[in-house]
């Protein structure tokens, strides 16, 4: 039987830390949240650590070096330590936490974002992995041939059988379901805890007057832009007053421009890069659709968020996807891009469906908070430094 933590619970953090002996935690982390290339990973990271901070826990992130950032800092109540390059700071961080250089930790929280930090091998506290989803063909998007192989191999094959008695945390029944069948973890080693929404993402104001039509990430293959791109085409050719965002920024802007370019659509495709917080809740609040054409996905959390400002979907059906949209209910889930086109002109041209669909989107939305996002992990590391106490 699979578990699950998305339920409601009068249990306070500072007391399930408490009973558990876990007063000093520290998290590893394979980019900072101020990194220019930081994404829902650690978004999901920092917010966790921010109320595990806020509820007296010390929590200490270590990660890799982040441009313009100092490496060591303090944000939001919990310590971040900030050191060496993309790849050296796997075993970097490993050998200063067996030497306890950061101080001594009553627990260890590995975020296992396509390379693996191999906490079990050296972590002499009880200690968790966060796994959002496997990564499978996306080694083969970022990495040449030979490299890409090592990552499938070292995923699929080497690191599994280290952390058969770790317990894992994911974030959907789907990445789960995933994990178990590819990887082969125990399913009662793995734990949903699905991430929340910040209260922000709320339905406000007026949607827009014309179609407009959002898409929110990174600029990376795995998000498949180009395939998003090329799917709306026909789908402007049918709703001539479409207008499109892009928000994100990533390596691979100038092909993304030069495809805009080269199909004639600079007056109506925008790729504005980041945008702050502010400016992306307009957008999530006056879009008609958000739209997602991604490969891979731990959950999609631009999806729910979009939700949460009564705005729904249209996405990929991939693990993630398939937790995040409520098919039929939040959204639509597609399985290639013709389905994508279809479906999109489909609900722009239909006000009644959408209105439905935008109700679901806030019903959806409402059963997620950061809150039980928190309490959720906090209870599985507790449970872990619980079981290993009394084996002691």
């Amino acid at each position: 039987m699979e578990k699950s933590r998305t339920g409601p619970s009068d249990r306070k953090l500072g007391d399930i830390a408490s009973e558990a002996g876990l007063h000093r935690v520290s998290m590893l982390a394979w980019r900072d949240l101020d990194d220019p290339e930081a994404g829902g990973s650690e978004v999901h990271a920092s917010t966790i650590a921010k109320l595990w901070g806020e509820a007296g826990i010390e929590v200490t992130m270590r990660t890799s070096f982040a441009p313009g950032r100092p490496q060591v800092s303090w944000r939001d109540g919990y310590r971040v330590i900030r050191k060496a390059g993309r790849y050296m700071v796997f075993p970097r961080a490993a050998f200063s936490e067996m030497m306890g250089w950061h101080g001594g930790r009553d627990g260890l929280v590995e975020i296992w974002n396509g390379m693996p930090f191999l906490s079990p091998l050296w972590a002499r506290t009880p200690h968790i992995t966060f796994l959002h989803h496997v990564h499978a063909e996306m080694w083969d998007m970022t990495l040449p041939p030979k490299l890409a192989r090592a990552g499938r191999l070292l995923e699929a094959r080497i690191a599994p059988p280290f952390y058969r008695l770790t317990p894992i945390v994911t974030l959907s029944e789907s990445s789960r379901e995933e994990l178990v069948h590819d990887l082969h973890f125990n399913p009662k080693r793995v734990t949903v805890v699905p991430p929340g929404i910040d209260p922000r993402f709320s339905a406000e104001g007026p949607e827009s007057e014309t179609p407009l039509v959002v898409a929110v990430g990174r600029l990376v293959p795995v998000k498949r832009f180009e395939l998003l791109i090329d799917a709306l085409l026909p789908v402007k050719e049918a709703v001539p007053d479409l207008e499109v965002v892009i928000v994100g920024e990533g390596y691979r802007r100038e092909a993304l421009e030069a495809q805009i370019h080269g199909a004639g659509a600079e007056g109506w495709i925008d790729l504005p890069g980041r945008i702050d917080d502010d400016a992306l809740l307009d957008l999530y609040r006056r879009a008609w659709l958000l739209v997602s054409a991604s490969a891979r996905e731990g959950w999609g959390m631009t999806l729910t968020e979009a939700a949460a400002c009564g705005t729904p979907a249209v996405a990929t059906r991939i693990a993630g996807h398939a937790d995040a949209v409520d098919d039929g209910r939040s959204g639509i889930l597609v399985d290639d891009t013709t389905q994508l086109s279809a479906a999109v002109e489909a609900l722009l041209r239909d006000p009644d469906r959408r209105r439905r669909l935008s109700r679901g989107a806030l019903d959806h939305a409402a059963r997620f908070t950061w809150e039980a996002t928190a309490r959720g992990t906090l209870e599985v590391l507790a449970a872990e430094a619980i079981r290993r106490r009394g084996r002691r």
